[in-house]
């Protein structure tokens, strides 16, 4: 069936890194400090009036999500932690207060299943509910700061009945696209520089840094979608080749669940799987690699993995994911022209209050 989109090494913890990219950086960019927010993994769950199976269980409620907003929130009233585990967090930025966020990215699985639809064409509950507390807005019910939507397997991976198979999946890259792609017609809620309408990959600067959504992964060309690696490396020459940092943000990462292959023993998928991969392969993350290549790549942030925060590297890569957001989880991010600073926390109870457990700081040239 045609289709508009057919046409169209591991290691976790905190860290404190001193590493210089050789990169040789113009006489002259743009001012930047600048802080944000990100977080994956939403699994908004509504389906209809209640709850999709299991949901309650696993704590992808709507109570859970409220509480993680208080905290994100509320963030801008804290101060970057000065103790993480009851030892000095490193950060040159400890004790002082955390500027207001510019924004939120958000690292795919905003929905649990596919935004919440029925067998029959219809709005998606579970895509109505993130877009009712992860769009910014007024009150204790919405965040209080732009989104950048990114979307994850659970987004992306349902098909629907024959011969519609993709409007689940349209669904939800519509709601992308209205939130992002300009438009001579249409202004989008938060408006960005670049828009790939092929692949939903989409970029954008804050001052000096350049960041780029690459949803599912750079390079996807699964469910309808087109490898946006072509684009990703004309978006670089054109944003970045004067050596500015850059900030990657996608769903899948290097960790062992993004890592996982077909065991054909056990008859699963698992980190010591041989098989084929479960969700996406080596050739796949190195041609990504690739395109990164040579520019001032200062951080990738990833989703998918719901349980544990990270800081890792992939090569020269720093790499970092929080907790789930129906979890509590977030990363606080601060870039200058030259620092990085990074804090994964997460929201520890129904007042706003926040919790660190990983903190991260480099300079870079």
């Amino acid at each position: 069936m045609l289709t508009r989109r057919s046409l169209l090494t591991q290691g976790l913890g905190a860290g404190i890194s001193l590493t210089l990219p050789s990169i040789a950086k113009a006489a002259s960019l743009p001012p930047t400090d600048v802080t944000f927010l990100v977080i994956n993994d939403v699994h908004a769950c509504r389906f209809g009036d209640g709850q999709s199976p299991n949901c309650q269980d696993e704590g992808k409620t709507d109570a859970n999500l409220l509480r993680h907003i208080l905290a994100l929130n509320s963030i801008h009233h804290q101060t970057w932690p000065m103790e993480i585990a009851r030892r000095p967090s490193g950060l040159p930025l400890a004790g002082q207060p955390i500027a207001r966020p510019q924004g939120i990215i958000v690292c795919g699985d905003v929905t649990d299943d596919g935004g919440g639809q029925t067998a029959e064409v219809a709005e998606g509950s579970q895509l109505l509910q993130f877009s009712h507390r992860y769009q910014q807005g007024l009150g204790a019910d919405h965040v209080h700061f732009p989104v950048y939507v990114g979307l994850g397997n659970h987004d992306l991976d349902q098909d629907g009945r024959p011969p519609q198979v993709d409007w689940y999946r349209d669904e939800l890259r519509d709601y992308v696209q209205m939130n992002h792609k300009p438009s001579v017609f249409f202004k989008p809620l938060v408006p960005v520089d670049n828009y790939d309408e092929a692949s939903d990959n989409y970029s954008w600067n804050w001052g000096g840094l350049h960041l780029i959504q690459a949803q599912r992964y750079g390079g996807d060309n699964t469910k309808g979608a087109a490898s946006s690696l072509d684009w990703m490396k004309r978006d670089l020459q054109t944003y970045a080749s004067d050596g500015r940092p850059v900030v990657i943000f996608q769903h899948y990462g290097w960790d062992p669940f993004s890592l996982e292959r077909w065991d054909r023993e056990k008859k699963t998928f698992n980190a010591s799987g041989t098989g084929a991969p479960h969700w996406w392969g080596e050739s796949e993350r190195q041609e990504l690699l690739a395109i990164l290549e040579g520019y001032n790549v200062i951080g990738i942030f990833h989703g998918h993995e719901h349980n544990t925060p990270m800081a890792y590297t992939v090569g020269k890569l720093d790499v970092f994911k929080a907790k789930a957001a129906f979890m509590g989880g977030f990363c606080l991010v601060r870039v200058t022209s030259n620092t990085m600073d990074v804090a994964i926390g997460e929201a520890s109870d129904n007042r706003g209050g926040v919790t660190f457990s990983t903190a991260f700081t480099k300079r870079f040239a």
